[in-house]
C-alpha cells in the first residue's frame, strides 16, 4: 500500500464536462479543487476560457481579501492562505463554488508571465496544504504539461529568460516559430501546435540555451502523490457540437464586451490576447472580419485544440477513461477506500 497522500485528477478535452464532474465528485468525498487549466490562469478573462465562475456564477462567492504588494499582485483578491492548518502558501487566487473551494484561478493578469516552474511550486504547495486538512485535492483541467508537471514531478529546464533571445522569436508569427521547433524538436512541437506563441518562443529559447531539445530536458523525478487520473471519454462529434453550443453561449454571455474591456487594457499581441476566441473577436472589432466568420473560426480552432488535448492524453496509459459520473464515482470510492 502507498504512504503517499491520495490526489485525483479530472481531465479531458475542452468541453468534456470536467467542471460539472469534480464538483459532484468534490461534494461526495469532501474535495477542494485545483485549476490544471492554462488559460484560466489569467484574470479578467472568464468567458472566453471558460472559467467555472462563469459557468456557475449563480453560487460562488470570494474568499481571504488582498493584500502583498510584495509579490507583484497589482489587483485581485489575493491573500496568504489563512485557513487553520496552512502551510504558509504563497499568494493564490481562492473561491468558493457551490460551497467548494477552488484554487490558482485567476493569478496573473494577461500582461504577466506565469511559468510553468511556477504552476509547480503553487499547485504542490496548494496540495499539501489540502491534504494536510484533511480534504481529499482534485485537480481539474485540460493542460497536459500541467497535469504532467505534478504527477510526474517533471524537472523543469533550468534555463533562464534570455530577453534578446525572446525578442527576436516574438516577431515571427506562430506558424513561422512552430516550422522551426518542428526542425529541432518535433515532439514538443506536436505538443505545443502552432497557435501557441508563448510556449513556442520558450521551447525554442531553451533549445538555444541549452542546446538540447526542450522535451528531453522535462524528466520524471521521485512521485509525491498518490494518483488517480481520470479521464473523460467523449464522442468527437458530440463533443464538437458541445465546443460549438459553448461558443455561442460566450458569444451571449458577453465574450464581445469582455474582449473589448480587454483590448483597452492590454496589447493584442500579448501571448493572452492572441488565445481562443479573444483573437478572433479581436479581428472582428477591428472590422478585419464579421462576425458569423469570427464565431466559425473560433469554433474551428477550439476543435483543432481538443484534438491536441487528445493526442497528449492518449499517450497517458495510466489515465482511467471514464463516460460518466456515475462511473467517475465508482472509481474514486475504490480509490479513496
Amino acid at each position: 500500500m502507498s504512504t503517499l497522500k491520495p490526489l485525483i485528477i479530472i481531465l479531458g478535452p475542452t468541453s468534456s464536462g470536467k467542471t460539472e464532474m469534480s464538483l459532484k465528485l468534490a461534494k461526495q468525498y469532501n474535495g477542494e479543487i485545483i485549476n490544471a487549466d492554462s488559460r484560466q490562469i489569467y484574470r479578467e478573462m472568464d468567458i472566453g476560457t471558460g472559467a467555472p465562475t462563469v459557468c456557475h456564477s449563480e453560487s460562488h462567492r470570494w474568499l481571504h481579501s488582498p493584500p502583498a504588494s510584495q509579490y507583484g499582485i497589482n489587483s485581485g483578491l489575493w491573500s496568504l492562505n489563512a485557513q487553520k492548518g496552512s502551510t504558509g502558501l504563497p499568494p493564490q487566487w481562492s473561491q468558493q463554488i457551490n460551497n467548494i473551494p477552488h484554487y490558482l484561478f485567476h493569478v496573473k493578469n494577461p500582461n504577466q508571465k506565469f511559468s510553468l516552474s511556477q504552476y509547480k511550486k503553487l499547485a504542490i504547495k496548494t496540495i499539501k496544504d489540502i491534504q494536510k486538512r484533511g480534504k481529499i485535492p482534485i485537480l481539474v483541467g485540460g493542460t497536459g504539461l500541467y497535469i504532467s508537471a505534478i504527477v510526474d514531478n517533471l524537472e523543469i529546464p533550468k534555463a533562464p529568460p534570455n530577453k534578446k533571445i525572446r525578442e527576436r522569436l516574438e516577431k515571427h508569427t506562430g506558424k513561422y516559430l512552430f516550422n522551426k521547433l518542428k526542425k529541432v524538436d518535433l515532439r514538443s512541437a506536436g505538443i505545443i501546435g502552432e497557435n501557441n506563441k508563448r510556449k513556442l518562443v520558450r521551447a525554442l529559447e531553451v533549445c538555444e540555451i541549452t542546446g538540447e531539445p526542450f522535451s528531453s530536458q522535462q524528466k520524471k523525478g521521485k512521485p509525491l502523490f498518490d494518483v488517480l487520473q481520470i479521464g473523460i471519454k467523449t464522442d468527437r462529434e458530440k463533443l464538437y457540437k458541445k465546443i460549438d453550443k459553448r461558443v455561442d453561449k460566450m458569444i451571449k454571455t458577453g465574450l464581445i464586451e469582455e474582449t473589448k474591456k480587454l483590448s483597452r487594457k492590454y496589447s493584442p499581441t500579448l501571448p493572452a490576447m492572441s488565445g481562443i476566441g479573444y483573437h478572433e473577436i479581436n479581428s472582428y472589432l477591428k472590422n478585419e472580419m464579421n462576425l458569423d466568420d469570427a464565431i466559425q473560426k473560433i469554433k474551428y480552432r477550439t476543435h483543432q485544440y481538443a484534438r491536441r488535448q487528445m493526442t497528449w492524453f492518449k499517450r497517458n496509459e495510466r489515465i482511467m477513461w471514464v463516460r460518466n459520473y456515475k462511473e467517475a464515482k465508482k472509481m474514486v470510492k475504490k480509490f479513496i477506500d
